[in-house]
């Protein structure tokens, strides 16, 4: 399987308690894209009331959220994403109502 963290360079994993404390999985540079190094959620899409999510809090350290899906990964700057929430006082969102409405956002295909 093709994972995310191919796409990056600088790679570090996040230790577990990271992982649990700061609810970040991977840090890297998003090679071709990026030139700054971030710690992202790589956290898979679960089953939450009959529909594939992510839960997640915003006192989260990690700068961007990933979301993969059959195709792509579609990657969303947290902290935007996080003040989005607290504005709008929203408790459940669409990825594609996400896609839309956030500034900061990039779609990678999986070749």
């Amino acid at each position: 399987m093709f994972s995310f963290a191919s796409m990056l360079s600088n790679v570090q994993w996040a230790t577990p308690e990271q992982v649990s404390r700061e609810h970040w999985d991977v840090a890297g540079i998003l090679k071709g894209r990026l030139n700054q190094k971030y710690r992202f959620d790589v956290r898979p899409l679960k089953m939450h009331d009959d529909i594939y999510g992510k839960k997640g809090t915003t006192a989260s350290k990690a700068d961007k959220i990933v979301f993969e899906l059959e195709d792509k990964w579609v990657i969303v700057d947290a902290a935007e994403l996080h003040r989005l929430i607290i504005v709008k006082r929203i408790k459940k969102l669409l990825l594609d109502e996400l896609i839309s409405t956030l500034e900061w956002n990039i779609i990678l295909p999986k070749n």
